[in-house]
């Protein structure tokens, strides 16, 4: 395996690569919005609000993942540990793919979550033995960039998949995905961690690790602050279904709109290349907060006027500003958590991911279950949680030498 260092992949086929291994994640999550109610209905779920847990499932199976797969990472090899979360991908698929059982359904959503936690954390490992700094944060927002053409085509895809067949088929469609990422990540990618660095994966070891990444003041802060953001936008995902196909009655456009609302993220994904180079991550962060925290400020009263029903334009103008702040923020976020954490980069990605990851399922829970036919929890979410984050980031600037 040593040897394979030098006859890398083209940065093209790399960035694609792990832009589609990360992408799979928002596949199995946004493909699925269209088909939630439906879902519900065949597999006999009593409350409404309960659909959303084939998202939310989804998220607690990939959080769970993510403590592991970046120390297993650093002991067994970048590629052998995504092929292995692929494996059980595809378990969970069948498992969801074959579900008569609500329970059934959600137990192969955890599965799938858990798999491809994988991908998801290991991919940006491996990103971070071959970049660092201000590269790694270009490579990631080439790779971001296609991980947003994802959630733009996803519901879209699903929706396609509906019009033609029953929502079992989108399962389908995912495990057709996992096989050929497999394939292709088998035959064209060399290993990327050298075995001088590999870590045993003892508990010892492992616990110093995480005590590390624990202690560590500017990494914890961000994965804090991740949580946050990250909490405000699954809280979103949660209700992007029953507000925008039930409430405002888009019924099949329901993609279009999500679809254009997912294109800020990646609008600023694109800019956040050059913004980087520019201001630097730490600026764009804080002005992002704000820009958040100050757009639900203007846009609350409207909610109140319209009791919490205002027109539908007027909350995708809100959502779009929103959403192209986000994307500056989730990139930039995670680089800024990584960067004092390079001699850990499998523990150190898996930690933060895992830790912000579980604290938003949390904000996500409470927002998707105050839901009750109004946009009072979605905006009221993003206040909440943008503001609490900012707070956060002043902490952090005041204590840290961050941003210098």
């Amino acid at each position: 395996m040593h040897h394979q260092k030098d006859k890398a992949i083209p940065f093209a086929e790399f960035v694609t690569l792990i832009a589609l291994l990360i992408s799979l994640a928002a596949l199995s999550i946004d493909a699925m919005l269209p088909a939630l109610g439906i879902i519900g209905n065949d597999l006999n779920v009593a409350d409404p609000n309960d659909n959303q847990l084939v998202i939310v499932t989804f998220f607690v199976g990939m959080a769970v993942g993510q403590f592991l797969y970046g120390p297993l990472s650093d002991s067994f090899g970048r590629k052998s540990v995504i092929l292995f979360g692929l494996v059980i991908f595809a378990a969970g698929t069948l498992l969801s793919v074959t579900a008569d059982s609500f329970q059934q359904m959600l137990l192969g959503r955890v599965l799938q979550g858990f798999g491809l936690a994988g991908p998801r954390v290991v991919s940006v490992a491996l990103v971070r033995d071959l970049y660092a700094g201000r590269a790694m944060a270009r490579v990631m927002s080439f790779v971001m960039t296609v991980f947003i053409l994802v959630p733009m085509m996803a519901p879209a895809l699903g929706q396609l998949v509906l019009y033609y067949a029953d929502w079992r088929m989108i399962f389908i469609g995912l495990l057709s995905a996992a096989i050929v990422l497999s394939v292709w990540l088998m035959i064209r990618m060399p290993e990327t961690l050298a075995e001088v660095n590999r870590r045993s994966f003892a508990a010892g070891i492992l616990w110093r690790g995480f005590k590390e990444v624990v202690s560590h003041r500017v990494a914890m802060g961000f994965t804090l602050v991740t949580g946050l953001v990250f909490g405000a936008f699954i809280g979103y995902l949660n209700l992007s279904q029953p507000v925008l196909q039930d409430q405002y009655a888009l019924g099949t456009q329901f993609p279009l709109y999500f679809g254009c609302l997912a294109g800020a993220i990646g609008l600023a994904s694109l800019m956040n290349a050059r913004l980087v180079g520019r201001y630097g991550m730490w600026r764009l962060i804080i002005l992002s907060l704000i820009s958040i925290t100050l757009l639900s400020l203007i846009y609350l009263p409207v909610v109140i006027f319209y009791t919490g029903h205002p027109p539908l334009q007027t909350l995708v103008i809100y959502l779009f500003l929103v959403f192209f702040a986000v994307g500056l923020l989730f990139g930039n976020l995670n680089s800024m958590a990584m960067e004092p954490l390079g001699h850990l980069a499998g523990i150190g990605a898996g930690l933060v991911s895992a830790l912000s990851t579980l604290l938003s399922i949390v904000f996500s829970l409470i927002i998707g279950q105050l839901y009750n036919q109004t946009i009072y929890p979605l905006v009221g979410g993003f206040l909440v949680l943008i503001s609490i984050a900012l707070l956060i980031c002043y902490c952090l600037h005041r204590y840290a030498d961050v941003g210098h």
